[in-house]
């Protein structure tokens, strides 16, 4: 047990080693105002997440009861959520201007445009209907910050802000922290409160993809959580309810769309074709009470904001260009292009057919899949970025976290109704 300990803290090391060198990084380097105060507290966070690692995994086992604290793995992660999550999204909040003007000077941002852009769709679906402004109306060509490339769901992280005015906590990132938190509660209710593990505390919440990504941005961490809470409800609860959430989170990122892929073959697989019927009928029309009020005021902004822009289709380009494998490829022209979209296409028909002929027994084996299909799509993808890497990283702690339930006396749902027991001959155990 102690050496299973001693292996557990070696590798808790090297996660917040790797983690310290990123955000001192991001201190040191990065264009983006928002990034380096991110870094500068992240590197603070991380460092004594460090210290303290090495204190408990090289001084001898008899601290005493009054270095339990230094002693347990779960000091390092609360250390680095407070100062690499908490602090600096409270400094950039705050000191963000109501008045401050978004333009080419990234040096100065107090966070990235998808937080403006969502607070933007938010007003302007309160005064127009849509959140989706016509760029036909605009005197100069479009730039993608012109551009809302979200569902109709995202707006109402913006919403704070359109109806109480500008302010520290009316910032959409303060709601986006906010609903993630209350929906990862939620799907933790649901399985009974188990205990989660550091590594998958780690992964999922306290990796410096996550933070930085809530303290600068935000708008993916909500979609990582309902991602997450409706493979819960797959597994937990009638099919109708994955349904409704699966609607809500497509309808505020098509990013989300493999991950409904997978939770369908899971739902077959578990539940037979009677409860596919349920879970595409609720997610079919809960996704149209969403989106068709939004459709019908203006559908060709609909369709050039939420469809053609993410393709690549619009009348501006994606910034997104990481040098990851698929966009060096397309860099190289068309032939390699070409490729990049044939190895795409390629991996997801192997994706395709490990979740058919092997279907997801549990949420832990869901999760595997759908974390596995997104870090595919991004690292393949002719257009990316580093910070989408967020999606698989999150997705695989989750799977963690899934893994280490012990199958016994939670509540989960059959075609015959609820039950308080599951008999789960695959149980994975605990993990660290």
């Amino acid at each position: 047990m102690e050496r299973t300990g001693q292996r557990a803290r070696r590798l808790d090391l090297l996660v917040y080693g790797v983690s310290l060198v990123f955000a001192a990084g991001n201190a040191l380097f990065s264009e983006f105002y928002g990034y380096r105060v991110w870094g500068n507290f992240a590197t603070v966070g991380y460092g004594l997440a460090t210290m303290i690692t090495c204190v408990a995994l090289f001084s001898s086992t008899g601290l005493g009861r009054r270095s339990s604290v230094i002693t347990s793995r779960w000091t390092p992660v609360a250390l680095a959520g407070l100062l690499a999550g908490v602090v600096p999204l409270l400094v950039l909040v705050f000191r963000r201007s109501p008045s401050f003007v978004w333009g080419n000077w990234p040096w100065a941002f107090p966070s990235q445009p998808e937080v403006w852009v969502v607070e933007r769709s938010a007003r302007l679906l309160l005064e127009n209907g849509t959140p989706y402004p016509d760029l036909t109306l605009l005197d100069r060509a479009a730039h993608p910050d012109d551009y809302t490339p979200y569902g109709p769901s995202m707006t109402v992280f913006g919403l704070p802000r359109a109806l109480l005015g500008d302010g520290a906590l009316t910032d959409a990132r303060i709601w986006f922290a906010l609903g993630t938190v209350l929906i990862v509660a939620l799907a933790l209710y649901l399985l009974g409160w188990p205990p989660v593990p550091v590594r998958a505390a780690q992964l999922a919440a306290v990796s410096p993809l996550t933070l930085l990504t809530l303290v600068v941005a935000g708008d993916d961490v909500p979609v990582i959580a309902l991602i997450v809470l409706a493979t819960v409800l797959a597994y937990r609860a009638p099919p109708a309810w994955a349904g409704l959430v699966g609607a809500v989170v497509l309808t505020m990122k098509l990013t989300a769309l493999p991950a409904i892929a997978v939770l369908l073959v899971a739902i077959a697989a578990r539940h037979g074709r009677r409860a596919v019927l349920v879970f595409l009928g609720a997610l079919v029309a809960a996704g149209a009470v969403i989106t068709v009020p939004v459709l019908l005021v203006d559908p060709v902004s609909f369709v050039e904001h939420v469809i053609l822009y993410p393709a690549g289709l619009g009348a501006a380009s994606s910034p997104a260009a990481s040098p990851l494998p698929g966009q060096l490829l397309a860099s190289l022209g068309t032939a390699g292009h070409t490729a990049a979209l044939v190895l795409l296409a390629a991996a997801a028909c192997g994706v395709a057919a490990w979740l058919v002929l092997r279907p997801p027994r549990d949420p832990a084996d869901a999760m595997a899949r759908i974390a596995t299909g997104l870090g595919v799509a991004i690292v393949l993808a002719p257009a990316t970025r580093w910070g989408y890497l967020v999606y698989p990283l999150a997705l695989f702690g989750a799977m963690i976290g899934f893994s280490s339930l012990d199958g016994s006396a939670r509540p989960t749902w059959t075609t015959a109704g609820p039950t308080g027991l599951v008999t789960n001959p695959d149980s994975r155990g605990s993990q660290p």
